[in-house]
């Protein structure tokens, strides 16, 4: 059994999906845990790798990430701005983080596509 952490706003239209695809996901891998993470909270001990759902601003296309060098930090005015990539940039620093990858889901994406995309995508996330 793996651990898939969940990132997302239910409360947010654009950064919702994830969240709102747990249920179709356990469905799909009932082998797997989906955990709804908050990115200001304490993760505890990290799996290697650290597997990923989110909303990522900016890709047309579902896309898996490898590392977090393929994306750009948005201007921080406060520590309110602080969330789940700074989060994963400063485990990453510590050393507390080795492997991630993202299953990104773009914005706007239709909910069919984006679970056919964790389907065909999430497996070959954990060999």
């Amino acid at each position: 059994m793996n651990n898939v952490y969940v990132f997302g706003n239910p409360d947010l239209e654009m950064d919702a999906l994830p969240i709102q695809m747990i249920p179709e996901m356990q469905r799909l891998f009932p082998e797997e845990t989906f955990l709804v993470l908050d990115p200001n909270e304490d993760w505890g001990n990290l799996p290697n790798p650290m597997v990923i759902i989110d909303t990522v601003v900016g890709i047309k296309e579902p896309r898996l990430f490898g590392s977090l060098t393929g994306f750009e930090a948005p201007p921080k005015c406060s520590t309110h701005d602080f969330d789940a990539y700074e989060n994963l940039r400063f485990l990453k620093k510590l050393g507390k983080l080795n492997e991630v990858k993202i299953l990104g889901i773009p914005a706007g994406i239709e909910k069919g596509e984006a679970l056919n995309f964790v389907g065909n995508t999430l497996q070959g996330c954990f060999k």
